[in-house]
């Protein structure tokens, strides 16, 4: 957690002994302008930032870089006050959270980038050099708090190269902060150019889980080096496991009733579940379906956002069509897939007509309901957001995620038993435990 690292450097300077890493490299991991600085320093891309000191600094970085960024304090854990701004008038607003939420530590801002993906290296280091490092990736696009984000080992969808960059990257990165203990690097990628986000020098939540896939306990390690012994590891290949490991949040929702369900750069997660099988169709499904997202048996509700996302979402909407399930969608999706040739019940938004989204899911004509939000903005009061809470309120397997809803339906295509009978997936191999 985030208190043993922001009581690090008081406890050093009353002369108590701290064991791993050091204060100086816990305080220059965590302080969002130093640890900038330092991948400066060692030639290592990241998204353009600037410290916010100042109203004018602030409008001169906006008007170079444009909208949206996002607004990251230091010290914090689990992107508490962190926030993407897409206009002037929130960016303000968002500083002036950070600033009350990290009074003592400097609010950074920087290029938020649309489209990447995520990138994370969980491992354990030694006096500045990494012993053993596994590098996973996320199902979603880089916008969503690793801590709600599906997480599989080993990855699926990177670039060699781009693998061999994270490596490098992280080497450095260990070498300039001399770490030595557990720690979590996380990455953007584009193709195969890589960049920085950041650094926490402890042990992160997708440690254990990694630690299962692999077979290797890593934090049996991360205390021998705490203890300034030498482990002796194996030579873990991840792309050579027999098995694909999914990390899926775990979501209490239901008991918070008014918050909106979307995910976004603050996490909103209460707990995780993470699945094995023999591929990552099989691990997806089998953690969705213990997250309560099991596959639709009635119809699907669609919003599916902007115009970019309206077209990924076609080949979702190819694969129930296929299976014959209903589509209903809000009037600017049902609009789009109409012109695509997919028949789609029209259901119009909450306030024009009495059989709206809101009825269709209360009536229980459908069980899955896919909504994407066009911004990472959550707004209770919006209608979005009211179309998302009857989802929970109602029982239904929701959605928030273009990425995740694409991969969802081309598990259960690969899966079609899964998906019919919609009963426990007996994999090959594998026996329950």
């Amino acid at each position: 957690g985030q208190l043993p690292n922001k009581l690090a450097i008081p406890l050093s300077e009353a002369g108590v002994r701290l064991l791993g890493h050091s204060p100086e490299t816990i305080d220059q991991a965590e302080d969002r302008s130093r640890f900038s600085a330092l991948l400066d320093r060692l030639g290592i891309d990241q998204p353009r930032w600037i410290r916010a000191t100042s109203k004018a600094a602030t409008l001169e970085f906006t008007e170079r870089v444009g909208f949206p960024v996002l607004v990251r304090p230091s010290y914090v854990l689990s992107g508490a006050a962190m926030k993407v701004a897409y206009d002037s008038e929130s960016l303000n607003r968002y500083l002036e959270d950070a600033s009350e939420i990290s009074q003592d530590y400097p609010v950074v801002i920087s290029e938020f980038l649309v489209g990447a993906r995520e990138i994370e290296l969980d491992g354990v280091a030694q006096n500045g050099e990494i012993i053993l490092g596994i590098v996973s990736e996320h199902v979603e696009n880089a916008g969503v708090h690793s801590g709600d984000a599906t997480l599989v080992v080993p990855a699926q969808k990177l670039y060699v190269e781009t693998v061999r960059r994270v490596r490098k990257a992280g080497r450095l990165i260990a070498q300039g902060l001399m770490l030595n203990g557990p720690f979590n690097i996380q990455f953007l990628a584009r193709h195969n150019h890589i960049q920085v986000i950041e650094c926490n020098a402890r042990a992160a939540r997708s440690f254990p889980f990694v630690s299962k896939v692999v077979g290797t306990n890593l934090a049996d390690a991360a205390t021998a080096v705490l203890m300034g012994q030498t482990p002796k590891l194996p030579r873990i290949a991840e792309e050579n496991l027999p098995h694909v490991g999914v990390k899926a949040p775990m979501f209490s929702f239901p008991r918070l009733a008014g918050a909106d369900p979307v995910l976004g750069v603050e996490m909103a997660s209460t707990g995780e579940v993470g699945c094995i099988g023999p591929d990552f169709e099989s691990a997806l499904l089998l953690s969705l379906e213990a997250a309560k997202i099991r596959p639709p048996q009635k119809g699907v509700l669609v919003s599916a956002g902007t115009e970019q996302e309206k077209m990924r979402f076609l080949e979702v909407a190819s694969y129930f069509r296929s299976i014959n399930l209903p589509l209903y969608a809000t009037p600017g999706t049902a609009n789009f897939l109409e012109k695509h040739g997919f028949p789609v019940t029209r259901l119009e938004w909450l306030d024009r007509a009495e059989h709206n989204a809101l009825w269709a899911i209360k009536e229980h004509l459908v069980d899955l309901v896919i909504n994407i939000p066009k911004t990472l903005e959550r707004d209770e009061l919006s209608q979005g957001a009211q179309i998302r809470q009857a989802a929970v309120q109602f029982g239904c397997s929701l959605i928030t995620n273009a990425e995740l809803s694409l991969a969802f339906s081309r598990a259960l295509a690969a899966y079609p038993k899964f998906a019919s009978a919609h009963q426990p997936m007996a994999l090959p191999g594998y026996r329950e435990s």
